[in-house]
């Protein structure tokens, strides 16, 4: 059953989007009954100083080939627009501030991996961000860049960590896609097929456009 209003907000780098990020989109869409989902790209993620990016415009690109099928899925320019570091309770914060400026109270979804939620202590006003939002919660489905299992988060950890917030986070338990943009990116440039891991436009666009190929031809403009 669709909740009229509902938004779920799945952000991230995108660099590029993969079949991982749409799997899980529809996938929270379609079980907390989402009426929308909305790719909301980083500008300057805070989360990776110093890391080449590609620029905004490629990277907007790709996300609107990639969503153009489903009339479910929107992109959203918020963090690419706006200045500075790209956080998620500020993004939150101007989504609820236009909603309720219209006379609407919003019903907000920020959808993340387990592994972004063990983080998320060190996130900028995180007690802020689970009033703004409620969190739907996937596993990652990957061995972490440490060689270890993914973060064992779950109802506890919440309990430990953000007491009296439990009720603002579900746990879903798929799907568990073993697919990363890292991942992407160095096969491309090994060059290796990443047929089947991106949607067939995407991968056109990426060919087209020589991205991935080599980190030189990567920047930080966004």
């Amino acid at each position: 059953m669709v909740v009229p209003g509902s938004r779920g907000l799945l952000g991230g780098t995108f660099d590029p989007i993969h079949i991982g990020h749409l799997a899980i989109a529809e996938e929270a869409r379609e079980t907390l009954g989402l009426e929308r989902v909305q790719f909301v790209p980083a500008g300057q993620p805070p989360h990776k100083p110093g890391r080449p990016i590609t620029p905004a415009t490629d990277r907007l690109a790709m996300i609107a080939l990639a969503i153009e099928d489903n009339p479910a899925f929107e992109l959203s320019r918020a963090e690419v627009d706006r200045p500075g570091p790209s956080y998620a309770v500020d993004t939150l914060q101007s989504l609820v501030d236009q909603a309720r400026g219209s006379g609407r109270q919003p019903e907000l979804v920020f959808i993340l991996s387990d592994e972004a939620l063990a983080g998320l202590p060190s996130w900028r006003n995180p007690r802020r961000l689970l009033e703004l939002a409620r969190l739907a919660v996937f596993p990652r489905g990957l061995v972490s860049s440490g060689g270890s299992d993914r973060p064992r988060v779950d109802t506890a950890w919440v309990t430990e960590q953000f007491p009296g917030f439990e009720d603002r986070v579900a746990f879903l338990e798929g799907p568990r896609l073993a697919v990363s943009a890292t991942q992407i990116r160095e096969r491309i440039a090994a060059g290796r097929s990443v047929r089947y891991l991106v949607p067939p436009a995407v991968l056109a666009y990426i060919t087209d456009h020589d991205l991935y190929t080599s980190d030189d031809r990567r920047t930080n403009r966004s």
